[in-house]
């Protein structure tokens, strides 16, 4: 019953939050300068005083008056209270889907983003399963030959990956099998995530090809996170096996197999749990810097460009999706944690 309320809690938690992170951000790109009204200005007076001389030049340079002003403002959607837009914003047009971009005419938010979502989540799971079929073997593996010449070689590849920056690496490995450099390895496209069939291929041709599209931003996408998660995993485990407990069911007449395995692994799999939420949330997101190189049309990509472009009905949209992923991923944790750890007591949270 403990765990049931402390799930109820959780749960309601979420709503607060979220209403929290939203208002802040909703109240910054109203506050700050540089949105969509200054930029429509600029270009406004960028006309008149180039000294346009073809038709309509005059009219814009006298349009850049306080009048056009409000006129912009009411456009938008700026000319209500704070409080309204808000309102607006997360009820009236779904936490901003319904509303149509600054950038791409006749297009709302949802049609952009829902386009963009198979692409993150394809990227974002290949990222996550393979981040975690790697690492966590590999840190139980270096845990297991701690001070050996296994866990020393390994260590030395993990932060060699962990040390290069992911741009780097993107463009390192774009350069050297995409290609592009005269003697280069052409094993991968440029870009993209897919080959244009011109017709309907089968699922095994589909798939084949959307992994050799996505095999090196995937690798340079995780590249960075290995580091963390096996030594997290490899130190995890030896602190688990250090422990009394284990000693004690060594002493009791338990195989060290069976003491690591049975007992001190379960264990060390909690810090492991407790982390996923905000991977979870950062995987999905996507990756601006990897998606620019291997011009892959990701979420990431996209919030970029709504951000750099003041495109706020994208940029907020994404940013409630996002966020929803976050807080869901943090429930996701508490529940693993729960069935990892049954001895936890709640009654006191």
């Amino acid at each position: 019953m403990d765990r049931i309320s402390y799930l109820t809690r959780r749960l309601l938690l979420v709503i607060p939050t979220f209403i929290g992170i939203t208002i802040v951000c909703f109240s910054l790109t109203r506050l700050l300068p540089g949105g969509p009204v200054e930029l429509k200005l600029m270009q406004m007076r960028g006309v008149a005083s180039g000294g346009e001389t073809a038709a309509g030049g005059s009219a814009n340079a006298s349009g850049v008056t306080e009048e056009y002003r409000k006129q912009l403002e009411k456009q938008y959607g700026f000319d209500k209270p704070l409080h309204v837009q808000y309102w607006d914003w997360l009820v009236v047009n779904r936490m901003g889907m319904k509303l149509e971009s600054y950038s791409y005419p006749n297009k709302t938010a949802w049609e952009l983003i829902k386009g963009r979502i198979p692409v993150s989540v394809w990227f974002g799971l290949s990222a996550f399963l393979l981040t975690y079929l790697i690492c966590i073997p590999l840190g139980i593996a270096k845990a297991l030959r701690h001070r050996q010449a296994f866990d020393a070689g390994s260590s030395l590849v993990v932060f060699i990956a962990y040390a290069i920056p992911s741009f780097a690496l993107a463009m390192g490995l774009k350069m050297l099998f995409c290609g592009m450099l005269d003697g280069g390895w052409e094993f991968f496209p440029l870009g993209g995530i897919s080959t244009d069939f011109g017709s309907e291929p089968t699922f095994w041709v589909w798939f084949k090809d959307r992994a050799w599209h996505m095999f090196l931003p995937v690798l340079c996408y995780v590249a960075g996170s290995f580091a963390m998660l096996t030594l997290l995993m490899k130190n995890s485990l030896l602190d688990q096996i250090s422990a009394d407990y284990v000693r004690t069911v060594i002493a009791k007449g338990g195989t060290r197999k069976r003491a690591i395995w049975c007992h001190a692994f379960r264990n060390a799999l909690i810090p492991i749990a407790t982390g996923l939420g905000g991977i979870i949330g950062l995987l999905f997101a996507g990756s601006i810097i990897i998606e620019s190189i291997f011009d892959i049309n990701g979420m990431g990509l996209l919030s970029w460009n709504a951000l750099n472009g003041r495109d706020y009905p994208v940029f907020l949209a994404l940013l409630a999706l996002t966020a929803s992923i976050q807080l869901v991923g943090n429930i996701i944790s508490d529940v693993l944690y729960m069935v990892i750890d049954p001895r936890i007591d709640f009654s006191k949270k």
